[in-house]
Order: C-alpha cells, then structure tokens, then sequence
C-alpha cells in the first residue's frame, strides 16, 4: 500500500514539475517574441528617423539656410580682413 502511495505521489510530482517547465518555456517564448518586436521597432524608428534627417538636409529650407549663414560668415571675414590687415 505505502509503495502504491508513493508511486502515485512520485507521478504527481513528475506531472507538476512537467507542467512548471512548459510554463516556463512559455515565458521564454513571450521574451523572446517580445525582444524580437523590440528590435523590429527600433530598427523601423531607426530607418525613419535617417530618412527623414537625408530629407531635411537636402531640403530647400536647409539649403538657403546654409547658403545664407555661409555669405554672412564670407562677410564678416571679408570685413575683419578690411578692419584689421595683416602687417607682419
């Protein structure tokens, strides 16, 4: 009887423990799918975000604006060469 007993207590225990291991292979699945949608997502956010900075610095906008700053900057040089000549 107490061999019976510890048989069908030993089953048990293998069909817990069994049930604790898929449980756990289901978690790591879920982390896995998880990391995987992560990476999928910032690999899109990443692309987009170089496409739209490509976008923006071959715009017009962009292109005035460094064209504009690059005549002030040639000017005030030519203005601080004008004020103070070299006199070595």
């Amino acid at each position: 009887m107490r061999l019976l007993v510890a048989i069908s207590v030993l089953v048990l225990v293998l069909a817990a423990h069994s049930d604790a291991q898929e449980a756990e292979a289901t978690i790591e699945q879920r982390f896995t799918q998880f990391q995987q949608q992560m990476q999928t997502l910032t690999d899109d956010i990443t692309e987009k975000t170089k496409t739209a900075l490509e976008q923006f610095h071959t715009s017009e906008f962009a292109t005035k604006t460094k064209n504009f700053f690059t005549e002030q900057f040639e000017k005030i040089k030519a203005k601080m060469e004008e004020t103070f000549p070299n006199q070595n």
